[in-house]
C-alpha cells in the first residue's frame, strides 16, 4: 500500500532535521556563503553550457507556427530582502497570458483560490509546447540567467509574486532573508503536491535550518525528483 503523502513528508523533513542540526554551525556564516556563491557560479555557468542545444530547439519550436513569439518569458518576482527582480523561463504560455487568465472572473478566482496555479487541461494560457516544458521541468532552465546575475541560488525558497507574500504572515521577513532558489525544499518536498499554508513550513525549514549539506542533499534530490516528473506542473 501506498504511503500517504503527508507521512512521506515528514518522513524527509526528519531525516533532513537529521543532516541539518549537525550542520547549524554553517548557517550563514561567511564560509557557507562563499562556497554557496561559488557552487551557483560553478552549477550555473556548467548548466548553460550543457543545455544549450535545448536553448537553440526550443527557439527554432518557437520561430514559427501557431506558437511563434517570444522565446522567453519574464515576471517579476520578490527576491532577497525584499528587493524585486525579474525571473526568466522559457515561454510555456500564450502571449499575453496574465490578462487572458484574469478575462475570466471565474477561472481566475480559482487560480488564486488553488495556491496560484489550475490544472494544466484547464489553464488555456499554456501551449503544446509549454505543457511538455513544464512537465519536464525545462522551462526552469533560463533562471541560470538569474543565478548567474546573483538574483537566485541554485538552492533556496521559490521565488514569489508579491500577492503570495501574505502567506507568511508574520514570518514574511524570515522568508525574504534568504536568496530564491532554482531548486528548494518545496521542490523535493512535492512541490505542486504542497499548497499553503503548508508550503510556508517548508520554506521556512530551509531558510531556518539551511547549510552547504542541506544544499547538495536537495540538489541530489531534485535530480531524483526531475527524472521521476514528480510534482511539475
Amino acid at each position: 500500500m501506498a504511503m500517504p503523502k503527508s507521512e512521506i513528508n515528514a518522513r524527509y523533513l526528519e531525516e533532513t532535521q537529521r543532516t541539518v542540526m549537525t550542520n547549524a554551525y554553517e548557517h550563514d556564516s561567511t564560509s557557507y556563503m562563499f562556497f554557496k556563491r561559488a557552487l551557483d557560479l560553478f552549477g550555473a555557468v556548467i548548466g548553460l553550457v550543457l543545455s544549450s542545444p535545448i536553448f537553440l530547439v526550443i527557439s527554432l519550436l518557437y520561430l514559427r507556427g501557431s506558437q511563434k513569439g517570444p522565446v522567453f518569458f519574464r515576471q517579476k518576482r520578490i527576491g532577497q530582502n525584499g528587493v524585486p527582480f525579474h525571473i526568466y523561463k522559457f515561454r510555456s504560455m500564450v502571449v499575453d497570458a496574465e490578462n487572458a487568465l484574469k478575462a475570466n472572473r471565474n477561472l481566475y478566482h480559482k487560480y488564486l483560490k488553488n495556491s496560484y496555479k489550475l490544472e494544466p487541461e484547464e489553464d488555456p494560457r499554456i501551449t503544446k509546447i509549454g505543457r511538455f516544458l513544464r512537465k519536464t521541468s525545462l522551462d526552469e532552465l533560463p533562471q541560470l540567467i538569474n543565478v548567474i546575475k546573483g538574483e537566485m541560488s541554485l538552492v533556496g525558497p521559490r521565488p514569489v509574486v508579491s500577492e503570495e507574500l501574505k502567506e507568511y504572515g508574520e514570518d514574511k521577513d524570515l522568508f525574504l532573508s534568504a536568496k530564491p532558489g532554482l531548486t528548494g525544499n518545496w521542490q523535493v518536498c512535492g512541490r505542486s503536491e504542497i499548497e499553503y499554508p503548508e508550503r510556508c513550513n517548508v520554506e521556512l525549514y530551509y531558510v531556518r535550518y539551511k547549510s552547504f549539506t542541506f544544499d547538495l542533499k536537495i540538489l541530489f534530490k531534485t535530480v531524483m525528483t526531475v527524472l521521476a516528473k514528480k510534482g511539475a506542473y
